[in-house]
């Protein structure tokens, strides 16, 4: 068996955000009439077609945001800074056209610069993005521009409009071959990638504008919505790994940081003269994540190795992080990940080892540790490492895959048979699927 193709370091994949009966059953209500799937827009006002109600919104975001903050390497441990951001989010949050939305804000141990929003107001900004801002007012306005995501709908909106789309070219196939059909409806399963992908500049326009209003709103000056802008806009130019994430989700242009100059010199004027931006307390608060920047700078730089696959360059970057960092979760993380590229198993287990013990509570150092021990083939200490990630992070299918993978090595066909099939039962395409369904045609399952 030719394992190594399957034991590729891997991502902690989301679960599926909508399930197939609930694909289905949004299509039949796209089928029967858009009308019965038009809602008034809270910040508009106007009606207009949303096949997803806010109950939806929230159980969604209920099921993925969690695999996404793991993914991005939990919330800092570092509880005051995270209650400090939390609380300009509080604040922000009454002032949104939904006040009552189950908000939450999570500051992030990912080093690049982001943040984002899930449609039930799940919020994440990383601790890369905090180090490019100098003051409370622009944080503020960093967080009213994903809550102006959020009151406004626009992640409701893209996925209403792929729906439609997935119902139209379902059809369309299924009158050619009921099974390309199966196969399109198939692809139609979301995760939490596609939750956060790309806005269009439209609905960046319109977060903009509505987090600018929020923001002065909740008494900050506007001047650090420009601060904000004018941090995106002058990083905008670059092709950096640490912003690329942010660039592909949220569209920066100069026309939108002229729009904000003009606002803020005519709209908010008086706001602008008379109104704080707390830059003090912004510092004071953020003055331990500030004494780490080197770590933070050197692992976004082993990141950028690492994405132009040199993973030996990207080693050293992270040696020097964990040189000024040496209990941080992310970098440790990040290098067992970096010497599993580099087939270096012992290695990186002591490092995802580290990990685990700095950080016990985050799941993905476990995912991680699962899959350097299935690399050094001890299938029983990576069974009992997944079956401990799905119980503190459930969900993933990846992980599924993985339990089937080591039952299989331990040569337990018939649990390895049953993990194998629940995992085709969700997803149906890559490498996993593909070796999931061939060990079971092998094996006579199908």
């Amino acid at each position: 068996m030719k394992s190594d193709r399957f034991v590729k370091e891997t991502q902690n994949a989301p679960a599926s955000v909508i399930t197939r009966r609930q694909f289905l059953r949004l299509s039949a209500m796209a089928g029967a009439g858009f009308l019965a799937g038009c809602a008034v827009n809270p910040v508009s006002g106007q009606r207009e077609l949303m096949l997803m109600s806010e109950a939806q919104e929230i159980e969604i975001d209920r099921q993925n945001s969690p695999h996404q903050i793991s993914g991005d390497y939990g919330t800092v441990q570092d509880k005051a800074l995270n209650n400090y951001v939390a609380g300009v989010g509080r604040t922000i949050g009454e002032s949104t056209h939904r006040p009552d939305m189950p908000y939450s804000y999570h500051t992030l141990n990912a080093p690049y610069v982001n943040a984002y929003a899930f449609p039930g107001g799940t919020i994440g900004i990383t601790r890369g993005i905090l180090l490019e801002m100098e003051d409370e007012a622009a944080l503020a306005a960093l967080i009213g521009h994903e809550a102006g995501h959020v009151a406004a709908r626009h992640t409701s909106q893209r996925m209403t409009r792929s729906l439609i789309a997935g119902v139209l070219l379902s059809g369309v196939s299924a009158a050619v071959d009921s099974r390309t059909g199966d196969l399109v409806a198939g692809l139609g399963g979301i995760g939490a990638g596609a939750l956060l992908a790309g806005y269009s500049r439209n609905q960046e326009r319109e977060a903009d504008a509505l987090g600018l209003e929020y923001m002065a709103q909740s008494g900050y000056n506007p001047e650090g919505f420009l601060g904000l802008m004018s941090m995106l806009n002058d990083m905008s130019g670059k092709n950096e790994s640490a912003m690329a994430v942010l660039f592909s989700t949220h569209p920066m242009s100069s026309e939108r940081y002229e729009t904000a100059v003009r606002e803020v010199d005519t709209r908010y004027a008086q706001a602008r003269r008379d109104r704080p931006a707390y830059r003090e307390r912004y510092m004071d608060h953020t003055a331990g994540l500030r004494q780490i920047r080197p770590a933070i700078k050197a692992m976004q730089d082993g990141d950028g190795e690492m994405m132009r696959k040199n993973p030996e360059n990207a080693r050293e970057h992270y040696e020097n992080a964990l040189k000024t960092a040496p209990d941080d979760y992310a970098a440790n993380l990040k290098m067992a990940k970096c010497l599993l590229s580099l087939k270096k198993e012992e290695d990186a287990r002591r490092y995802a080892e580290k990990a685990r013990a700095v950080y016990p509570e985050e799941p993905q150092a476990m995912h991680v540790l699962g899959m350097t021990n299935i690399r050094l083939r001890a299938f029983d200490k990576a069974l009992s490492l997944f079956d401990d990630y799905e119980k503190s992070l459930p969900g993933n299918p990846n992980t599924t895959f993985f339990q089937g993978f080591a039952y299989e090595g331990m040569g337990r066909r018939r649990d390895a048979a049953q993990k194998y099939q629940d995992f085709l039962g969700k997803v149906n395409q890559g490498d996993y699927a593909e070796h999931a369904y061939s060990r079971l045609k092998e094996w006579e399952y199908i």
